[in-house]
């Protein structure tokens, strides 16, 4: 593996595309799982998915999940479910890991919606 620096705006942009193309995913969901993400956290989004996009909720996780053990190799090792990746980031002496996490989810939310409007995926 090389110590190069991994280029995170670019892994963020790779996830949004990814998030973009999940069958089921448009502009709408994208935007609702941005706002409870960013008033409420990354807990609170997954979950939120899971309730109410329950047909897009596992891929988007999958994905999710998927990134964020790249990220954060050692702290997720052994992790298979996103809402457990976030309880172990958030069990930190510190936050620092589980607001990181949140802001890069949150980038790649943003890829995902203009990912989303570049393919005309329509909404708002």
């Amino acid at each position: 593996m090389s110590n190069k620096p991994k280029n995170l705006d670019i892994q963020c942009a790779e996830l949004g595309r990814q998030l973009a193309s999940v069958s089921g995913v448009d502009e709408k969901i994208v935007n609702a799982a941005l706002t409870v993400l960013e008033e409420q956290g990354p807990y609170a989004m997954f979950l939120y998915l899971q309730a109410r996009h329950s047909n897009v909720a596992n891929s988007i996780s999958r994905e999710s999940l998927s990134f964020l053990k790249e990220i954060f190799a050692n702290q997720l090792d052994g992790v298979n479910n996103i809402l457990d990746a976030v309880k172990r980031l958030a069990d930190k002496d510190n936050l620092d890991d589980l607001l990181f996490a949140r802001e890069l989810l949150r980038t790649a939310l943003s890829y995902a919606r203009y990912h989303l409007k570049a393919k005309g995926g329509g909404g708002s």
